[in-house]
């Protein structure tokens, strides 16, 4: 089902952001605070990568040191998968369905305004629940 809806109607526009050469701990503090599920990892202002909490909790234990001496970095999801904010909602949703990705930042001109997620999706375009409970069931 077609809808009108575009990335830029559903998107959080406040996106939190760490530098790449934050440390762990900085990055798990900050999505604490805010409590969020993911963050974005900038170069100056270009993002570059993006860390869940899934992606800090199992990489820091991979890693196997302390979360002082990691960096965002080392546990980001790089390259980065994008989505204009002019793109419609079935857009975000197809190309998070091939990705296998629940967060998907959003960019204008390639800088960063917005992130959009599963969720918000399911929320904005009931008819599309069917193809996100695809993406949240994936590993």
């Amino acid at each position: 089902m077609e809808s009108n809806v575009t990335v830029r109607d559903i998107m959080t526009k406040n996106v939190q952001v760490v530098r790449e050469d934050t440390n762990l701990h900085e990055v798990v503090a900050t999505i604490s605070k805010f409590d969020i599920n993911s963050i974005v990892v900038v170069q100056g202002e270009k993002p570059i990568g993006i860390i869940t909490t899934k992606d800090a909790l199992v990489r820091a234990f991979e890693y196997g040191m302390p979360l002082s001496s990691m960096t965002a970095a080392m546990v980001a999801t790089s390259p980065l998968i994008t989505i204009d904010e002019e793109a419609t909602v079935e857009e975000a949703a197809q190309l998070m369905k091939q990705a296998r990705i629940k967060h998907l930042p959003v960019t204008s001109n390639n800088k960063l305004v917005g992130i959009v997620t599963d969720i918000d999706i399911m929320f904005a375009v009931p008819s599309m629940l069917s193809m996100m409970e695809e993406v949240c069931h994936q590993k």
